[in-house]
């Protein structure tokens, strides 16, 4: 039981702050996005819907890189049409709306993605790294250093 005594201010901003719940079929498989960061712990509306969805994209994009093997690197799948994969090489937001992927398809070609966020959907994929003697490119883990040095958080 939680005893704690909040004031009706407290109480609406803790409401408004990023916080997120995982269930798995699993019972052996822990979450693995962890505690919102500090540099995260503003209210939601502290922010653009773009800077929103970018930090919040970093944490899955990072999660889902620490499960990968050392032959694997982060791609995303689009969603309808056959517009195919892409190699994640970097990200970016535009405000107050936009997202913005780099990096290349399956055949090398650079590809851009430039998204509204209303129209967010991301499937984050495993792709085997394209040179076999070179260590696996892993974007999420300097998005998020990128994040927690940024002075915009």
């Amino acid at each position: 039981m939680d005893d704690k005594i909040e004031t009706a201010a407290e109480a609406a901003e803790a409401a408004a702050l990023p916080r997120h719940h995982e269930v798995h079929a699993d019972p052996e498989r822990q979450p693995k996005l962890g505690p919102v960061p500090a540099q995260m712990q503003k209210p939601v509306e502290a922010k653009s819907p773009s800077r929103w969805a970018y930090e919040r994209l970093i944490l899955y994009i990072r999660s889902f890189e620490e499960q990968l093997d050392a032959e694997h690197e982060v791609a995303m799948g689009f969603t309808g049409g056959d517009a195919g994969v892409l190699r994640i090489e970097g990200m970016g937001y535009f405000d107050p709306d936009i997202v913005t992927f780099y990096g290349t398809d399956s055949n090398g070609v650079r590809t851009q993605l430039v998204q509204h966020v209303s129209q967010l959907n991301v499937m984050l994929r495993a792709l085997p790294k394209p040179k076999e003697d070179t260590p696996a490119t892993r974007i999420g883990f300097r998005l998020a250093a990128d994040l927690e040095t940024s002075d915009e958080s």
